[in-house]
């Protein structure tokens, strides 16, 4: 009704005193308003005059003019607000969260290392939470053939990675309430081996497309695509780059966490134009020190990107540990932070582990010497109840401190001690632990091997467990020692720094013993110290052993720290 009154006046009115309603009423601007011809429009004419004041003075038009007219359009603003709120994530609408984790690997289908264990176990502990996550990964050749016959087709599509159009079929596949998704192409992932081949750089640019074109088959719009390692660094990049356009992808952020910043995932330039078609403009998110960089690229494209412990998220900022990356970091702190991994509570309980000689807990502890010496007996030590075993379970790489344990070999094994190592690794280290295993047939043990059974045995058998890192990202094997009742030794650095607490005899608190400096005389004397304290002081070690197991590092209570970063964007 309003806005038809507003438009009888104009008809009766000419264009031109529209615009001259706005003074107060000034006597020349009332002039032009009437039909006359100019000349009309004299002061000394007063008969034009009071009917084109009539029409200027009416309040009719003034009220028009002022209210509610204004006044409803003003209110029409709080529709548009509303329109907004529909576009935004669900996130910010209270409703269900939506996560796609994306990853190389994904425990049980395929495991070369913890990214396994953190995508098998985060996404389960999520949807706990009442988020809505699921996971993406390749179909390998390596998966198993029963896990394959489980799958379910969905539908494919073709990824345009340059000038190629390959293939991308998606399975599914639902585990412990989780969903996962599997991208097929037999050309790039049916293959033994996960990584290490030559054209890793595109098999890799194909998935992380690929993860983005398959959305709309799996028809699921995610708030959050969270990304790992190199392998899916490319994600955030061609969300940008290509698909911020896309129904499902226009309100998704990403988070891209590092699981090891050694490993960045760098090739020749001409990955730019042949594989990931970039422009000149795009490919200044992933050109770094005269290479292609996948790592840098999902550094500068994600919203927030994470470390998987506080104190690495700080280590990678300085040289020595930052391996070249150190600048786009410092650069991009605003958005860097660190969360510890946690560990499979249920998978890792020596109560119910298969595995194990004798199951215990923390209210049967006086089960755990039947596991000591179960697997003296299985690898033909002494049994000797009352000998500190040293567990080892790891590569046998420089990261992992390898070459401090050989280093002082000799003087560790000189003390009553037994030790076992089981892992594979560099040549080198294999062989001087064949060889120091053949100088010391009753201390030392070193499998070669690697045996996630065999690998249980250890942490119930150990009375310590080593960890003498150089750099560890977050680190599993000093939380899980734990929680079997294997006191950890370790040095101070990354997760280990976050997870393991150095005993305090005055206070009693504190879970295992520590050492700073890179430096095997360090290692040994922490070592030193672990087994004075076994031997002489059995109350006290007692205290270091129930401190260990009590801790918590369930993915549940990770889970939340998760949820307040994806709600932070």
């Amino acid at each position: 009704m309003a806005e038809k009154k507003t438009q009888t006046p104009k008809a009766a009115a000419p264009k031109k005193a529209a615009p001259q309603a706005k003074p107060a009423a000034p006597k020349k601007a009332e002039t032009p308003v009437a039909k006359p011809a100019p000349k009309a429009a004299a002061p000394k004419k007063p008969a034009p005059q009071p009917k084109v004041e009539k029409k200027v003075e009416a309040p009719v038009i003034e009220k028009k003019v002022e209210a509610p007219v204004v006044e409803k359009k003003v209110e029409v603003k709080p529709e548009v607000k509303v329109v907004a709120k529909e576009e935004t994530p669900a996130i910010r609408k209270n409703e269900k969260m939506k996560v796609l984790f994306v990853a190389g690997e994904a425990n049980p289908f395929i495991k070369t290392g913890g990214l396994a264990d953190v995508a098998g176990s985060l996404p389960k502990a999520l949807v706990e939470k009442g988020i809505d996550a699921r996971v993406m990964i390749p179909l390998y050749l390596g998966i198993p053939q029963e896990m394959k016959n489980n799958m379910q087709y969905i539908g494919h599509c073709f990824v345009q990675l340059s000038w190629r159009s390959q293939y991308c079929g998606v399975f599914s596949y639902i585990y412990q309430g989780v969903t996962y998704y599997f991208i097929d192409n037999e050309f790039y992932f049916k293959r033994h081996g996960v990584y290490g081949h030559y054209d890793d750089g595109e098999r890799f640019a194909f998935f992380s497309k690929a993860i983005l074109e398959s959305l709309k088959i799996i028809d699921f719009k995610p708030d959050i695509i969270h990304a790992n390692d190199w392998h899916t660094a490319l994600v955030p990049v061609f969300l940008d780059c290509f698909y911020r356009g896309d129904e499902y992808c226009k309100n998704a952020q990403t988070v891209y966490t590092i699981h090891n910043i050694e490993f960045q995932g760098q090739y020749g330039d001409g990955l730019i134009e042949d594989i990931l078609g970039l422009n000149y403009d795009q490919s200044q998110l992933v050109r770094y020190a005269g290479c292609v960089n996948y790592m840098k690229g999902g550094i500068e494209s994600a919203a927030r990107v994470t470390t998987v412990s506080p104190s690495y998220a700080n280590e990678i900022l300085d040289p020595y540990y930052g391996y070249g990356m150190q600048d786009i970091l410092n650069a991009r702190k605003y958005k860097l932070s660190g969360i510890i991994n946690g560990i499979d509570e249920e998978k890792n309980n020596p109560m119910t582990d298969q595995s194990l000689f004798k199951n215990y807990d923390i209210n049967s502890l006086e089960n755990k010497k039947f596991n000591k010496v179960g697997l003296q007996q299985l690898l033909g030590l002494p049994v000797k109840e009352e000998v500190p075993l040293i567990g080892m379970v790891g590569r046998l790489t420089h990261q992992k401190g390898i070459d401090l344990v050989t280093a002082v070999m000799d003087r560790i094994l000189d003390m009553d001690v037994q030790l076992v190592i089981l892992g594979t690794g560099d040549w080198k280290y294999e062989n001087i632990l064949k060889d120091m295993q053949n100088r010391y047939p009753g201390k030392l043990r070193a499998i070669i091997n690697f045996s996630s059974d065999m690998a249980s045995k250890i942490y119930a058998a150990s009375d310590m467990f080593l960890m003498p890192s150089k750099f560890e990202p977050c680190g599993l094997s000093q939380m899980i020692a734990m929680r079997y009742a294997s006191v950890p030794i370790v040095r101070l650095t990354g997760g280990l720094k976050d997870t393991v607490i150095a005993y305090n005899h005055e206070t009693g608190e504190g879970e295992g013993f520590t050492f700073l400096t890179y430096n095997a005389s360090d290692m040994l004397y922490a070592i030193e110290r672990a087994v004075g304290l076994y031997r002489d002081y059995k109350s006290d070690w007692e205290k270091v052993v129930l401190n260990g197991m009590k801790k918590d590092f369930s993915w549940k209570t990770i889970a939340n720290q998760y949820i307040d970063l994806y709600k932070s964007i």
